[in-house]
């Protein structure tokens, strides 16, 4: 199968849809802020290099991961939790640039969260083939606060179920610039993404980048 290769468009204003009750998708929203988002993600990785973590099953899963904030999210033998440090540094996360908390808030404030303050900024870097199992986020302390989740670079496919991992999912592709807001109902929803398909992205490359931001505490 040939590379998928992605021209890079005007940007034009974002547009909202919704794929189910509080599932809120702002297609091209992070786009104008694509290159300094690379760029700051960069500077974390120098300071907490991106890492292959393991289920507490000891299955090591196919996406790489690394945190900046307050806090970070982790998963080994000991279980899924946050921390204050980095496990490979023994030192604070890298801080939060405030371009991603205004980039996070702005996108909760479209969908009636004007308060939202995230603590964490969850980094995944999918290569070719890598993908992200259904799951849900349930390691937060507080469920009213939604979850803000960035795409930058090769689109995927995506996958929203309901509150048990059989239950029926919807699917869209999360493309460049793309922002979903999971709140309300669909806060604790099982969701996951496929296998990243083989491709070029003027802005990442052979990749894709996730940016989950949540309140831990």
């Amino acid at each position: 199968m040939g590379k998928v290769r992605i021209s890079h468009e005007n940007w034009s204003a974002p547009a909202i849809e919704y794929l189910a009750e509080g599932a809120t998708l702002i297609r091209r929203f992070a786009e104008p802020d694509a290159n300094s988002i690379i760029a700051e993600i960069r500077t974390i990785a120098l300071k907490s290099r991106f890492r292959t973590m393991k289920t507490p099953s000891g299955k090591s899963m196919s996406v790489e991961m690394t945190n900046c904030g307050k806090y970070g999210w982790v998963s080994d033998h000991f279980g899924y939790r946050y921390t204050e440090t980095d496990p490979l540094t023994g030192v604070a996360w890298p801080r939060m640039p405030e371009s991603f908390i205004d980039l996070a808030q702005r996108a909760a404030t479209l969908i009636g969260h004007s308060s939202y303050q995230p603590d964490v900024c969850l980094i995944n870097h999918y290569q070719h083939g890598a993908a992200m199992g259904l799951h849900r986020d349930s390691d937060e302390r507080d469920f009213s606060q939604p979850i803000v989740s960035v795409s930058i670079g090769l689109p995927i496919s995506f996958r929203l179920g309901g509150l048990t991992r059989a239950g029926r999912t919807v699917g869209t592709q999360l493309r460049h610039g793309d922002v979903l807001v999971l709140h309300g109902v669909s806060r604790r929803a099982f969701h996951g993404v496929g296998k990243l398909r083989n491709g070029v992205h003027p802005v990442t490359g052979s990749a894709r980048y996730n940016l989950t931001f949540r309140v831990s505490q």
